[in-house]
């Protein structure tokens, strides 16, 4: 593609990546504060989450928790990669494109992990309820190990895909290797078949996870009428499966969210449009994030009491590194 082309493309975007030009920097800051505060919170979680299913031997030891850690990861990394390309445009810091192709590569690799994992999740949950015998053979921890590498090394390949596709694109014609626009995964498809792989492999992959997720719902719905089974183990599965469709969708409502903004900024006010872009940014990119944690910290009865512990013990030690500082500082200015 021409840089003409190129050049067409990126003032298409940057009506979204360069939203923020406008703001004072009173009011980048406050902006800033209200995407930071809740995804601090939620790291906090997240990490706790993840301390806590390493620090039993039965969580280590089954399957779902072990697939839950993988889901967890990727969403922690995801959240904390996503703030970070937040600040670096609320900042106004342009990255050159070899640093913000990795930081954006490493976004989309987790942004994969999750919806697969979500799908290897259903499945479990399937098996478990309409094969309960069969369950213990097929769902080994070697087979969850086997699967998780599986979603890692497909998510990995479309990501080399992206790149080979993005040095394909003339850089030496540039006369620098700055960004024009802040960093963002958008601004890193230079060129119309880097799109239109990104658009054809957002939708295979949540139309395929939809399916599957979907289906594994319908046989454990199947299975529920079923006199031989176990009612109240059928419709947990049947609830947990209801709740992945819903982190399924909200995963793939980050995928519109961009393009929603572009459409938004022709008809909205710049600051109407920048308020809005906070609102979406924490309702479906930060907040999906953390929806692992809440979910499986309050319904799961193993999980719970030891997250709830871990939370409390953090936020108490927390507070006492904060007192001592205070009584460090205190003696300090009277001494």
């Amino acid at each position: 593609m021409s840089l003409k082309c190129f050049s067409k493309m990126s003032t298409a975007i940057q009506s979204q990546t360069n939203i923020t030009v406008g703001q004072g920097l009173l009011e980048r800051a406050l902006f800033c504060t209200l995407t930071t505060v809740p995804c601090c919170v939620f790291l906090f979680i997240n990490g706790t989450m993840l301390f806590t299913l390493r620090s039993k031997t039965v969580f280590q030891e089954t399957s779902r928790y072990i697939l839950l850690f993988n889901l967890l990861f990727a969403d922690t990394v995801q959240l904390s990669l996503s703030q970070l390309l937040y600040i670096l445009a609320a900042c106004r810091i342009r990255l050159m494109y070899p640093l913000c192709g990795v930081l954006t590569m490493l976004s989309d690799l987790t942004n994969e992990i999750s919806p697969l994992t979500l799908v290897v999740m259903s499945l479990e949950r399937y098996v478990a309820v309409c094969y309960p015998l069969r369950h213990s053979t097929f769902i080994t921890i070697r087979n969850t190990e086997v699967a998780i590498i599986l979603v890692w090394v497909f998510s990995s390949l479309n990501v080399l895909t992206k790149v080979i596709l993005l040095l394909n694109f003339p850089f030496e014609n540039l006369e620098s290797l700055q960004m024009n626009y802040f960093c963002a995964r958008e601004n890193m498809l230079l060129g119309r078949m880097s799109g239109d792989y990104d658009k054809a492999f957002t939708y295979f992959l949540f139309v395929s996870a939809g399916v599957a997720v979907t289906s594994s719902y319908i046989g454990v719905m199947i299975a529920a009428r079923s006199a031989s089974t176990d009612k109240a183990s059928t419709r947990k599965a049947r609830n947990t499966l209801l709740l992945h469709l819903g982190q399924l969708g909200l995963s793939l409502s980050s995928t519109i969210h961009t393009p929603l903004l572009i459409a938004m900024s022709k008809v909205l006010d710049r600051i109407i449009l920048v308020r809005i872009q906070i609102f979406l940014y924490v309702c479906i990119i930060i907040f999906p994030r953390c929806l692992s944690s809440l979910i499986y910290g309050i319904r799961d009865q193993t999980i719970r009491p030891i997250l709830i512990y871990n939370l409390c013990c953090q936020w108490r030690h927390s507070l006492s590194l904060s007192v001592i500082s205070t009584k460090a500082k205190i003696c300090m200015h009277t001494s």
